[in-house]
């Protein structure tokens, strides 16, 4: 099946050029301004879950793109960061594809895979950095927080939000390292920096910083990133991932001990034709960098990504294939990375707290050599 880049997936390239550029015009007027300027917490809608829509998404009047008549279902379109009360999931039918789910709302039906699951658990914020600490860790537990720059736009991640006069955020289950704190306008803010120091390896290095509402992310605690079932002996553990299937399972000997859906490697190119280029390796690959947010950015404007704080890390073949949590989707049963196997944040700070080597907050990451190595990643694919 054929796939095209959509302008939020156009946000994970890494640089910008005349292409991009002919997605949408410059609109620039007062943007910066409002880059610069302190911003609270937005009023998020009252539901125990929200759904963020991670793209510009068709809202339809059935759970099909079609009717029975073969004419588009659509009722109109409701834009990426759009926030909806999160009602029931509803099995519908979408052609050549294993998600068959949709979002039933007052507005009418949502493909839940363009629907990442939220919640609103506001912070307290600290006053002041710990003492003794250069930074510490925090997770994001809103639907988003818009942030504000400070110093230069310097990654292709920024450069694409200018182009395409979006508010720079960070999403529900991202994890960011929080080097100063201030008080402004009345209420606390953190500065993320990811910087060349394990802390994201970002842009941090080269001036890029960011502020935001400290309400919006929860401090993490070393209970946060305890080891699980450190009982075990590490050579009983063993992860099965089947490419097939798009399964992940996390075995205690004989004992499946946790499940999850994935979505791994593309199928397809950049121009939508069939290869695996992009494919997850298949084989007996092994955990041997654990860090706990990662800025991920290679390629070009052609074939790339540019996406900060990729939270819980677990490399298993070589510096580019990793287990991570994905915010920017919710298509997992699908191929649709670049290499990596993508999971829900929750899970894949499960499988980083279970795996070895166990990594502590002020490790922050750890790198192991061959043949020194972590857990077993058995990765399948049934030739059908």
């Amino acid at each position: 099946m054929n796939r095209s880049f959509s302008r939020r997936d156009f946000f994970k390239v890494a640089g910008v050029g005349l292409g991009a550029l002919a997605f949408n015009p410059l609109k620039l007027d007062g943007y910066y301004e409002k880059l610069y300027a302190p911003k609270r917490l937005p009023q998020f809608p009252a539901s125990e879950i929200i759904g963020r829509l991670t793209d510009d998404t068709d809202v339809r009047s059935r759970p099909t793109p079609l009717d029975a008549s073969g004419l588009d279902t659509s009722l109109g379109v409701l834009g990426a960061d759009t926030l909806i009360p999160w009602g029931r999931e509803v099995i519908g039918n979408v052609p050549g594809l294993v998600n068959q789910k949709y979002l039933e709302t007052s507005q009418g039906y949502i493909w839940s895979s363009r629907v990442q699951p939220t919640r609103n658990l506001p912070n307290t914020p600290v006053a002041a950095m710990p003492q003794g600490q250069a930074g510490f860790w925090v997770e994001v537990t809103v639907p988003y927080i818009d942030l504000t720059l400070e110093g230069v736009a310097a990654s292709p991640w920024m450069q694409d939000h200018i182009v395409y006069n979006f508010p720079p955020r960070v999403y529900y289950g991202q994890v960011i390292w929080i080097d100063q704190i201030r008080q402004n306008n009345g209420f606390t803010e953190y500065r993320w920096n990811e910087d060349a120091s394990g802390h994201g390896y970002g842009y941090g290095a080269y001036g890029e910083f960011f502020w935001f509402d400290g309400a919006g992310a929860k401090i993490l605690t070393e209970a946060d990133v305890a080891p699980i079932s450190p009982d075990v002996d590490p050579a009983l553990k063993k992860i099965v991932a089947n490419v097939t299937y798009q399964t992940l399972s996390c075995f205690e000997g004989g004992n499946e001990v946790y499940f999850c859906r994935m979505a791994s490697g593309q199928a397809f190119d950049a121009t939508g034709a069939k290869s695996d280029a992009l494919a997850t390796p298949v084989g007996d690959l092994h955990t041997h960098w654990k860090i706990i947010s990662k800025n991920m950015t290679a390629g070009n404007s052609q074939a790339g990504y540019s996406t900060p704080a990729v939270p819980w890390s677990t490399f298993i073949h070589g510096d580019g294939v990793a287990i991570h949590g994905a915010f920017w989707h919710n298509d997992f049963g699908e191929r649709r990375s670049h290499g990596c196997i993508n999971v829900r944040p929750e899970d894949a700070k499960w499988i980083f707290r279970w795996t070895t080597p166990y990594i502590s907050l002020a490790q922050s990451e750890q790198r192991m050599t061959w043949p020194d190595h972590g857990t077993v990643v058995t990765v399948d694919e049934l030739k059908l």
